[in-house]
This record gives structure tokens, sequence and C-alpha cells, in this order.
């Protein structure tokens, strides 16, 4: 039992028309004789085609690297709506796209959950693993861990990201404001020991809060 190449390995004639089946396929035969085959499919995550349409409207570009055969991905990515798709990948196969695709358009994320999807997701800018069904590899390699493998979580990280730099930036302009301004103003003699302690203290408490505003996504 096995893929058509192993019938093919084996000089066990079969019926051509199978190798157009879209589906995982299993070959079986005895004695020397093609005695039948099973197909094997994944089930497409619900909201799989709402989560690529929601990624492209906010400007990414999304490839799929898979193991399964080039007929299944060609499937899963006209459904999904993925533009590019590549099939019948080894892990190095993977590695070696991955790599390509870093060099023309960095950075790069990758959301994986297999063992065969460890070393993308070690070399990926940014790693994303299932947790819930994920390898033990792949979340010891992945920078992100979405635990209830939930791909909505990935739209909404990339917007935590988005919003997290934001604040970030808002606090680090406002704490240097408000401590060049008190300078200016101690300087001239303007300035008391209590906008001293505001430009200190109260500045940090207000990046706080305004850092906790994130809790609300």
């Amino acid at each position: 039992a096995g893929n058509l190449a192993l019938m093919q390995v084996n000089n066990i004639p079969y019926d051509k028309s199978l190798e157009a089946i879209e589906y995982t396929l299993v070959a079986i035969a005895v004695d020397g004789k093609f005695a039948g085959y099973v197909t094997i499919a994944d089930e497409i995550k619900q909201n799989a085609a709402e989560v690529v349409r929601e990624l492209a409207d906010m400007g990414v570009e999304m490839t799929m690297l898979s193991g399964d055969s080039s007929k299944v991905v060609a499937a899963v990515a006209r459904e999904t709506g993925i533009r590019n798709a590549y099939g019948s990948l080894l892990p190095e196969d993977k590695v070696t796209k991955a790599n390509e695709i870093k060099a023309a358009s960095p950075p790069i994320a990758f959301v994986g959950d297999g063992m065969n999807d460890a070393p993308v997701l070690a070399l990926s800018d940014v790693g994303i693993a299932m947790g819930g069904l994920g390898s033990d590899m792949a979340i010891e390699s992945a920078d992100v861990v979405i635990q209830d493998d939930d791909i909505r979580k990935i739209p909404l990280s990339i917007r935590i990201g988005k919003k997290t730099k934001n604040i970030v930036w808002q606090n680090i302009l406002f704490a240097f404001g408000v401590k060049a301004a008190v300078m200016v103003l101690g300087a001239t003699g303007e300035a008391t020991m209590w906008e001293a302690v505001f430009a200190d203290v109260g500045v940090a408490l207000i990046a706080v809060a305004n850092a906790v505003r994130i809790q609300r996504m």
C-alpha cells in the first residue's frame, strides 16, 4: 500500500485516470496486481476562506507550502482563495521555498503545526504554531502559539502587534516630550518639584494606562 509512485516502482499497472484524483490517494496491490485504492482528504477549516480574505485585505500576501500532493494543494487553494500554492514538498523543500520568499519580500510569517513545519517556523521572521493539535517540535520552534487552533486569531494577532507598536511609539514620544518640557521649565526656574515628580512617576503611570488599552482587543 502506498502512492501511485510506489506502484510504478514495482511495475504494477493501474488506471491512469487515478492520477487526476484531487485527494490523497493510497493505492493497494496484492501479489503484484493492483487491487484498489482509498482516498483521504483533510477537512478545510470552516473559517479558512474568510481568514484568507481578511489577511488579503490587510495587505498580507499568502503562499501555501504543503507536503500533500500538488492536486490536493491546488484544490484547497482554489477553495480558500490562496493564489500561490506549492505541493508535494519535503521538509527541506519547504525551507528552500521559504528562503526564496524571504529573500524576495521580507519579512515573512509562517503558520504550521506539524513536525515537518518546525524548520520553516524557526527560520521565519515570525513563526506561528497551532498549539492545540500541533507537534511539540513545532510549538518549540514558534514565536507565537495559538492555543485553541482558531485560525481567526492570526489576523487578530497581526492587529494586536500593530496596535502595540503604535502605543509603544505614543508612550515614547509622550514621555520624551513631557520630560523635555519639564527640563526646559526647570532650567528657567518655572518648574517645581511637583512638575518633576509628574514628569517621572506621572508619565510612567500614564504610559501604563495607555498600554492597558490593548487588552480591549
